[in-house]
């Protein structure tokens, strides 16, 4: 496994197809720092004790000792300890490790690549294998590039005024495929190794061409990274361990970009709008299920914060806060034991791995998504306006005459520091107020899919007819 100076340096060599407010950049450019920061703790955790039981795994392929961010689930445990990495992690660096995305995606590719070489004769979960075990090998970070911008809503992909709204097969080549069209909202593609690309939706035998998926390096020719590159407050003058992360989302532009056969693990050749589907749902259902781990953790940090306000403020044993902690920490742990009944309830494919419940992904995942602004809101009431008004740094610690002025008029209980108050309200501040903070808050909603799909996939996975007769058994009606 490398080290996260060997993922830089790697990262550095990488073609400069990276474009940030008109500018094309390379990976080194300072504004992908905190979000390559983000990537560098799922390194280092590796040799750290606290971690090492739940990073490190043994590949099925090899039965070499591999990161667990590259891994098949073959077992029950597999799933519970992906979830509990993915939630100590996001403890360290204050919200997403982007590196569930690629584990999500070799899942999901392992499963339909199997099914779709069987039915197909094309060689798929050959390839997959192929890629699999040199992702293990080399311990890459990759990212999914799922959704499309899908233009009129109320239109199919083949209806669509441009067919190029979904990203699809242009050219079908003796060595290869052409594609063309784009993927919005990927997080860490301008900072990932490698970029898997899945399709969005069910698709219906008119929409072969939109059954693409494949794999290629993240600055392969004809690819765009324009990017919204987002950091927490630096400080100059107190270096503090939130400030050293950042997000950065990306939207993909394939411009007739041809993937070679070796890459491609749906072609969009006839008959394999089937695949696409499948794919597009078992994805999600990965990624929903590493939500359970991710979410909670954001619950924690957000709970962490409210508590540590409310005892600054002198209120932490009043009944409204004990109230409005109880609800945040029913939040965090009802999303963390969907998430546990899921991996207890997963079933085995075929191929070998293992498959979280549906159902309870995505009940854990609505949960988590429906009460995302509920908790900034309780963190906002409990905190105040100073979040939204704090004087900046370089006035704080003006050694002169304003930072002692302010340091005597933010104080809280006597005991607390005054510096300690304003580091507490600074990363609140981060929070809620900040660019970073607002990416965070509509990704709580919409991230892994948006509300309306995890509704769906609820009423699709849950026996409403079995309640209905119970209520009529109940009532005395007879069940016709």
């Amino acid at each position: 496994m490398k080290t996260s100076d060997q993922y830089k340096e790697q990262l550095y060599q990488m073609k400069p197809n990276v474009y940030i407010n008109g500018e094309q950049v390379a990976r080194d450019d300072s504004r992908l720092a905190g979000a390559i920061n983000v990537l560098c703790k799922t390194f280092d955790c590796v040799d750290d004790p606290e971690f090492k039981e739940l990073i490190l795994v043994k590949s099925h392929l090899t039965k070499k000792t591999i990161n667990r961010f590259t891994h098949i689930h073959q077992s029950v445990d597999d799933l519970l300890k992906k979830q509990d990495l993915t939630r100590e992690i996001c403890h360290f660096t204050g919200g997403c490790i982007f590196r569930c995305m690629g584990v999500d995606a070799l899942n999901a590719l392992s499963v339909i690549t199997a099914r779709a070489e069987m039915m197909t004769e094309r060689p798929y979960n050959q390839r997959f294998l192929k890629l699999l075990q040199d992702w293990q090998d080399n311990d890459t970070v990759g990212c999914c590039a799922q959704t499309d911008p899908k233009g009129d809503r109320s239109l199919r992909p083949h209806q669509q005024a441009d067919p190029d709204l979904y990203l699809r097969v242009v050219e079908h080549k003796e060595d290869g495929i052409v594609v063309r069209g784009a993927k919005h909202h990927i997080t860490a593609a301008s900072v990932a190794e490698e970029i898997i690309v899945t399709p969005t939706r069910f698709l219906t035998s008119e929409e072969d061409e939109y059954a693409v998926a494949f794999a290629i390096p993240a600055d392969w020719e004809g690819v765009y990274l324009v990017t919204r590159a987002e950091s927490k407050r630096q400080s100059e003058f107190d270096p503090y361990p939130a400030g050293y992360f950042g997000d950065v989302e990306t939207t993909v532009v394939f411009d007739d970009t041809f993937i070679p056969n070796e890459r491609v693990f749906l072609g969009g050749y006839e008959g394999e709008h089937q695949f696409g589907g499948w794919l597009a749902l078992l994805f999600a259902l990965y990624h929903r299920h590493s939500y359970t781990g991710c979410k909670p953790s954001s619950t924690d940090i957000i709970l962490g914060y409210s508590a540590l306000v409310s005892e600054y403020n002198g209120i932490e044993e009043k009944k409204h806060v004990q109230s409005k902690l109880a609800d945040l920490i029913s939040v965090a742990e009802l999303v963390y034991a969907s998430g546990i009944a899921a991996a207890y309830k997963a079933t085995k494919d075929e191929c070998g791995t293992m498959i979280p419940d549906p159902m309870f992904c995505n009940v854990g995942r609505k949960h988590a998504g429906k009460n995302y602004y509920h908790e900034l809101d309780t963190l906002a009431d409990l905190s105040g306006g100073l979040p939204a008004t704090l004087p900046f740094e370089k006035d704080f610690f003006d050694e002169e005459k304003i930072g002692p002025l302010l340091q005597k008029y933010i104080k809280r209980k006597a005991d607390v520091p005054a510096e300690d108050v304003y580091k507490l309200y600074r990363s609140i501040s981060d929070a809620l107020c900040s660019s970073i903070g607002g990416v965070f808050a509509v990704a709580g909603v919409h991230g892994g899919g948006s509300p309306v799909m995890e509704d769906i996939a609820i009423l699709k996975q849950y026996d409403v007819d079995a309640r209905k007769k119970i209520a009529k058994y109940l009532s005395g009606i007879k069940d016709t």
